[in-house]
Order: C-alpha cells, then structure tokens, then sequence
C-alpha cells in the first residue's frame, strides 16, 4: 500500500507513521510535516515539508504525488501558547476562530481537491480525517470550546459531504471521520487532568485502535463518523 499522512509529525501523526512503518504490506508513506523534525528514519517513509492551509503548495505537492491507497490527515489545532479553547462565547476572538478553522476544516478540502485523480486506481481506498468526538452537534452537551467544536462540525460536514460527490465520482473510497479518544499528545496535554482514570491513551494505542476501524472499512462504508473502537458517532 502507498500511505499519506498529512501532519506526520504531530502526536498522533507521528504514531500513525511509526506503526505503519513496520507493517509489511505497507510499500511507501509519504508524510508531511511543517519541518521534518521527526526522529523516525526508515527507507519507506518520505518526509515532506508541507504547508496544509496553503492551496499552492498541496497543488504542487500533489501534482508529484503517485497513486494513494491510503490518506489520513492528521493535522489539527485546539490551542497556541496565547490561547486557548472558549469556555464562554464571550471569549470569542476572530483570529482565533478562523485559525481553527484554516488548520482544522480546511486541509481536509484541499487535499481531497487536489489529490482526487490519485485514488482512481479502482482498488478499495481510504480518505480518513481525525476529527473528534467534540465536533458533534447532537452531542454536545456541555457547552465551551466554541472554536474547536465549530471547526470540527465544519469538518464533518465537508468529510460528510465529500463522501456523498466521491460515491458517485471515485466509488472505490471510503471518506471517513474519525475520534481518536483523549490521547497523550501536546494537544490535550493542558486538560489531561480532568480526564477520567483509563480514559487517557497513548498515541500507539490509538492509532492501532484506529488502524483496526480502517482495515475493516469498504467503499459502501464512506460518509460515516467513527470512533476508535468502530462506534458509529452521531453527527
């Protein structure tokens, strides 16, 4: 399989790189990354430095890009050494919103735009985002995080509404969602103490949790939101 990660070298990124490396149906991964800062060397991974919310560069990228089995973007925000996510609208900032959505909503349009000839090899294929459970709109519950939660809900309608054009134009893939649960990255690092005891995982262990839901994905699978135990999320 030809692999692309998008955000390789993030938190969960990196995982998603370092596991399918010892995999040996796995040929090629090309990961992308702000800077190549990442540790792993290994002669099936390329990494390539890459700007997700400039349409130039991923038009570039892609037009050298060869045929792609498998995408999984990886990229997401949800704070800045400034900022950090609302707990009121009244801490709304402009800047801030439109940041999370050019890093969170938008790469995955762009990608799917300009790399949309790349996954007509007939073969089965995937078009994974890691989005997040937060991003639901019947679940939100609890209020708070106005940037993020919006960023990840224009997500999932983008990923919702890519997989309804591609059943009709690339009936071989299957467009995804996916939650990774909490997981021990730079991401969730500020509010890891109010998640409940075994409810914290390792990137490894949610990638291969989330590995798990991919293999067993078909085509007629495409436009559904998943968590890393396979459960369907409601949008």
């Amino acid at each position: 399989m030809n692999i692309v990660i998008a955000g390789g070298s993030g938190g969960i990124g990196s995982a998603f790189v370092e596991v399918l490396a010892r995999r040996p149906d796995v040929e090629k991964i090309i990961a992308t990354c702000n800077s190549h800062s990442s540790a792993l060397d290994d002669a099936k991974v390329i990494w390539q430095p890459l700007d997700l919310t400039d349409e130039a560069a991923i038009g570039d990228w892609a037009a050298q890009t060869d045929e792609i089995d498998w995408l999984i973007n990886a990229t997401g925000i949800l704070h800045t050494p400034a900022q950090g996510p609302e707990k009121s609208v009244r801490q709304i900032d402009p800047a801030f919103f439109l940041m999370n959505m050019s890093i969170n909503a938008l790469p995955a349009l762009l990608l799917a735009k300009h790399l949309h000839g790349k996954f007509r090899h007939g073969r089965p294929a995937v078009f994974a985002t890691i989005s997040a459970r937060v991003g639901s709109i019947e679940d939100n519950r609890l209020g708070g995080w106005v940037s993020y939660r919006a960023s990840k809900a224009a997500l999932n309608m983008s990923l919702r509404t890519l997989a309804i054009e591609w059943r009709r134009t690339l009936p071989n893939v299957a467009v995804v969602a996916l939650h990774p649960g909490t997981t021990d990255t730079a991401l969730s690092k500020p509010f890891q103490r109010n998640v409940p005891h075994g409810q914290l995982f390792t990137p490894g262990y949610s990638v291969n949790c989330m590995l798990s839901v991919l293999e067993k994905l078909k085509p007629a699978d495409s436009g559904q939101f998943l968590a890393f135990d396979g459960e369907r999320l409601p949008w």
